[in-house]
């Protein structure tokens, strides 16, 4: 997720400080892994000397100095580019589980003992989010079919591997 186009959408609805930025982000997309304040300041400083956000104003408090920030016409123009490009798939090409079973295939371990404990693993994930999903709001209910949805290709793919895994030792040793 680009953290730096979600803060300049969150902006479009009007000037925020950083303190409420980081809020927004952590309700809407934040539920699994919220935002430290340092990535916030951080972001939001390299948006300024990109020229996609100004700061719109300036509060002396009781702390530090607070600043509300607004996005410009080229941040619009770039979240609205950010939008219009469609995400690169990720095809998982390189995936670690598949690294795992080769390994101990070559090193005469057992392969389905692996794919068996990562079938429990995804499993237990899935009835995590099931029941997430089962009390969440709309928005949380979508995060988690995509979880699941991912899980369940997984889980498709440990069958046939599992299906497989004679063949694909043959292969290995050869």
């Amino acid at each position: 997720m680009s953290i730096g186009h979600t803060l300049l959408g969150l902006l479009e609805s009007g000037p925020r400080h950083g303190y409420d930025l980081k809020r927004a982000f952590d309700e809407k997309f934040g539920h699994d892994r919220p935002l430290h304040y340092g990535q916030v300041y951080s972001t939001m400083s390299r948006l300024l000397k990109n020229g996609l956000v100004e700061v719109d104003g300036i509060e002396a408090g009781g702390g530090p100095e607070r600043k509300r920030y607004a996005i410009t016409d080229a941040g619009v123009t770039d979240v609205e580019q950010w939008l219009a490009t469609p995400e690169k798939p990720a095809e998982y090409l390189q995936s670690t589980l598949y690294t795992k079973v080769v390994l101990a295939l070559l090193t005469h371990r057992d392969a389905g003992e692996i794919l068996d404990g990562q079938r429990s693993e995804h499993l237990r994930s899935m009835r995590i989010l099931t029941d997430r999903k089962r009390h969440g709001d709309l928005a949380d209910q979508l995060v988690c079919d995509h979880a699941l949805f991912h899980l369940e290709a997984d889980l498709r793919w440990l069958e046939l591997t599992a299906a497989r895994l004679d063949k694909l030792r043959a292969e290995v040793a050869a």
